[in-house]
């Protein structure tokens, strides 16, 4: 008797985090993007970039002046710019002058040209679905013309899902 109990709580559960799933999959994606992006033209230096980025800001769109998409830059596409060549093991002064920051380096250098982005009119579950598939955590929320509206992050969905199953 006890066990069938626990079973039936179980199965209640299950099928209350099912419904829970069903119910994110169709919210849109414009409700839960964060609206207050870095924005950047490709002609901006990589030092206003790192500047910029800060506090919860880990990515970065960069648009033209009609706010259209041209490319995406992430903390992890500065990192990339940092590395050294593999064939150095021990990176001297010379180096890092080599890789620091100079008044030439624009955020066009290092941006992504082609980002996964998603449709200001799909929902959560085809966004969910991108990330999984690309590994991306980040995704420029566009119209039809290619202007911006937003980024949805995957911690703007994993807060959806805490207040949802809470």
């Amino acid at each position: 008797m006890l066990h069938t109990k626990k079973r039936l709580l179980q199965l209640r559960k299950r099928e209350e985090l099912s419904h829970n799933i069903r119910y994110i999959a169709k919210v849109p994606v414009r409700i839960v993007m964060n609206r207050d992006v870095l924005k950047l033209h490709p002609s901006d230096s990589l030092s206003k970039l790192v500047h910029e980025l800060r506090g919860e800001r880990s990515c970065a769109v960069v648009v033209d002046e009609r706010n259209r998409l041209k490319g995406f830059v992430t903390m992890k596409d500065l990192l990339h710019f940092f590395q050294p060549p593999k064939r150095y093991s021990i990176v001297g002064i010379s180096m890092l002058k080599q890789y620091s920051l100079n008044r030439a380096s624009r955020v066009e250098d290092i941006m992504v040209k082609r980002p996964i982005t998603i449709s200001i009119d799909e929902g959560l579950g085809k966004a969910i679905g991108l990330m999984i598939e690309t590994g991306k955590h980040h995704l420029p929320v566009v119209d039809d013309e290619g202007r911006v509206y937003g980024i949805v992050e995957v911690r703007d969905i994993i807060r959806l899902v805490r207040i949802v199953s809470s």
